[in-house]
């Protein structure tokens, strides 16, 4: 996908979301939806299918896991640097259940250099807290868009 670049934060960050978003199959195969973007934050969304319980009939950590970071890669790459996950830990708070609308809202909390720390909430239908996740990004080499000017700097994607 070619996409120039903008020098609009907003516009940037959803042309970002939109090249990540192309090719997340996992995110299609669970019914993820992308909510928002904007610069340094995302929001995603999953209903608990019957699929995604597990034993105890509760939504699957995993899932949870799963919906956290996909909220937390596209808030970590919304300024055409590609960032991928470094570290990350994740509490679960209280149990979601079958029929459950989760919402996985990731805000930046710190950008320093190469290093990102970003703090996604999952909350439910009625926005009780599901689970907490802090993810630690690092940028790497290259960039989702190219550049309008032609920058030989900015990679095509």
């Amino acid at each position: 996908m070619n996409i120039s670049i903008s020098s609009d934060p907003q516009t940037i960050a959803v042309n970002c979301a939109d090249v990540i978003w192309a090719e997340d199959k996992t995110s299609r195969m669970l019914g993820i939806t992308r909510d928002s973007v904007g610069p340094g934050t995302a929001a995603v969304s999953m209903i608990v299918g019957d699929e995604m319980v597990n034993g105890l009939d509760m939504a699957h950590g995993g899932l949870m896991f799963t919906l956290a970071d996909v909220a937390f890669a596209l808030a970590c790459n919304t300024r055409n640097s590609i960032a991928v996950g470094n570290f990350c830990s994740v509490q679960f708070l209280r149990p979601a259940s079958r029929g459950d609308r989760l919402t996985a809202t990731a805000k930046e909390s710190l950008l320093d250099g190469r290093n990102g720390i970003y703090d996604v909430t999952i909350t439910d239908q009625s926005g009780r807290r599901i689970v907490e996740f802090r993810g630690h990004s690092k940028i790497v080499p290259g960039t989702h868009l190219a550049a309008a000017s032609g920058d030989p700097a900015a990679a095509e994607v």
